[in-house]
């Protein structure tokens, strides 16, 4: 028999992921079997899957075998990172908590069909090194972001970070902020868009038997500018949902410029030919949040890309580059100051 006991690393996780986490190259059928064999036990009781730990908590594991030979509490693998990862990467603000990163267009967040390798999740904990993993728990985005957004994201490096994020985002607390270059105009200076969407998430199963399950969507909106038919906007997000803002504007028949899945793609191919535009004009150019350590409010910006500032110069857009955007964004002072703290 062997004890693991219970970091605050841990608190709030349920046993069964605790167990997969710390013995991942042991079938998930095995580690069940304990439970039902009651020879898994927490704080020497009969122990449940969907228990959930506290500080404090042992876990006694009374059936040795083999896959479990791992020194207690030590993680068995760690996270592989391909050699392609370690590039320099563009750090908006680091921390003991957590990692801000500047995440560029058409690279994923997370590895998936048809991608390997290449992805935030590799960069970041090739970055860390050493530091990627932290009581079992290996540094990961608190959020999400499409592949083709460019724009703020933010790592976790402790599960108790993680866990803050994802409570400030089922609470609504993250204040997102993006700006989209849309075909067309809006119907107004400023408003909402409150179409319900589709869960994407939903499985085959799930939807032959209950039907196709929407979810409430809310997304906020003002129009910065006008040119060349189409409109510059700053957008922010009141729901969080899978490609809220493309299948927002999208269903207002409106899409965003250069977006590959619900755009317009005649309107696209002009685009690229005549103005430019290589990639989605999509940007989550500020965050704002609650520090997870203390509840310091932390306001990240990220600086429209390059390519994007010259493809709002090629339509004849006054707002073409950094400073033009924040001040389209009210963030003028803000600008000047990180400018004058830039050339000390």
């Amino acid at each position: 028999m062997f004890e693991l006991s219970i970091s605050e690393d841990y608190v709030g996780v349920r046993l069964d992921k605790f167990l997969r986490k710390q013995f991942p190259d042991v079938p998930v059928s095995h580690l069940f079997k304990l439970v039902r064999t009651k020879n898994l036990r927490l704080n020497n009781k009969r122990a449940k899957p969907e228990q959930l730990l506290l500080a404090g908590d042992v876990v006694s594991i009374r059936k040795p075998f083999e896959a479990l030979s791992a020194p207690l509490g030590q993680v068995v693998s760690k996270p592989q990172v391909s050699p392609k990862a370690h590039i320099p990467l563009h750090i908006l603000h680091e921390d003991d908590w957590i990692l801000v990163v500047d995440k560029p267009s058409g690279m994923a967040v997370h590895p998936g069909s048809g991608i390997p390798h290449g992805t935030v999740v590799d960069f970041v904990r090739a970055y860390l090194g050493e530091r990627a993993i932290r009581n079992g728990f290996s540094a990961s985005p608190a959020h999400r972001l499409d592949k083709d957004t460019s724009g703020i994201l933010v790592v976790a490096k402790r599960r108790p970070a993680m866990v803050h994020f994802t409570k400030l985002l089922t609470e609504g607390k993250i204040k997102k902020r993006y700006l989209a270059l849309i075909k067309g105009r809006m119907p107004s200076p400023r408003g909402k868009i409150e179409v319900a969407l589709a869960e994407r998430q939903q499985t085959y199963a799930s939807k032959l038997k209950h039907g196709r399950r929407m979810q409430e969507a809310r997304t906020l909106w003002q129009q910065l500018e006008h040119q060349s038919g189409c409109s510059l906007l700053s957008v922010t997000l009141e729901t969080g949902r899978t490609h809220q803002i493309r299948r927002h504007f999208a269903a207002w028949s409106r899409p965003v410029l250069g977006d590959t899945r619900y755009g317009d793609f005649a309107f696209n191919r002009l685009a690229k030919k005549h103005w430019g535009l290589g990639r989605m004009f999509l940007h989550a150019c500020t965050l704002e949040f609650a520090h997870p350590k203390d509840g310091e409010e932390m306001r990240m910006l990220s600086s429209l890309p390059s390519e994007l500032g010259m493809v709002l110069a090629n339509m004849g857009f006054s707002v073409q580059g950094e400073e033009g955007v924040f001040q389209c964004l009210g963030l003028e002072e803000r600008a000047r100051k990180e400018k004058k703290e830039e050339s000390r």
